[in-house]
């Protein structure tokens, strides 16, 4: 039986990205990976009047702040009132939301962040999804490619595994998932809606939703009502 986890419908909630075109034409999380600069193309063209064209294929929201040393390659687009701080490097096919803080030397490339989304600071981003009111801790990486250079296989510890066909995929990331400073997460690794990674955690496979992950391994669900 396939882990829930797998499915979009099960990771996000769609009314908080400009990209949910992207989902709804989707079944697993990753499979929205390959088509993200095309997208990007298509939807420029429906963009409101809250975006401007600031560069080649680039689009702002309304309200978003720049700094000067902050380096954006198209194609990308970076929602309303969003924060890009000094040094930040957006590498091209990322759709970013409103009230997205992407910070200091931090690098995206091939993404999607949903809406509120933060990675403020030192933080590796590429060919990865972060849901809505996601947020990385100082330094964590979110690697996209295997030492092997082979395509990424998501393994789940019971056994089960899921061929991708890619061989660049970071990390999925469900709506609220919060990673502890210096974490490393390996290619394919998904996290489930509302849970908490510690601090210097290697993370790999699947995380279950609203859960806690100790950088011990050792995995507890957090405590409801």
């Amino acid at each position: 039986m396939s882990n829930p986890l797998v499915f979009v419908r099960n990771l996000f909630d769609l009314h908080q990205t400009i990209a949910a075109g992207m989902f709804n034409e989707a079944t697993y999380a990753w499979e929205v990976l390959p088509g993200i600069k095309t997208f990007i193309s298509r939807l420029a063209s429906q963009l409101s009047g809250d975006f401007e064209r600031i560069s080649e294929n680039v689009w702002v929201g309304k309200g978003t702040t720049i700094e000067t040393t902050a380096l954006i390659k198209g194609p990308a687009i970076i929602g309303c009132d969003c924060e890009i701080r000094h040094a930040a490097y957006i590498r091209g096919s990322a759709i970013i939301g409103n009230e997205v803080v992407v910070g200091n030397s931090t690098e995206i490339k091939n993404a999607i962040l949903f809406n509120n989304v933060q990675v403020p600071h030192f933080n590796y981003v590429g060919d990865s999804v972060l849901g809505y009111r996601a947020h990385l801790g100082a330094g964590v990486i979110l690697s996209n490619v295997k030492s092997a250079k082979d395509n990424v296989r998501i393994n789940e510890s019971g056994g089960q595994s899921y061929e991708t066909g890619l061989k660049k995929f970071g990390a999925i990331l469900g709506d609220g998932v919060e990673v502890g400073c210096n974490s490393v997460l390996n290619p394919g690794t998904i996290v489930g809606p509302g849970t908490n990674i510690y601090p210097l955690t290697m993370v790999r496979g699947i995380v279950p939703a609203g859960s806690i992950l100790k950088n011990d391994g050792s995995l507890v669900q957090k405590r409801t009502g």
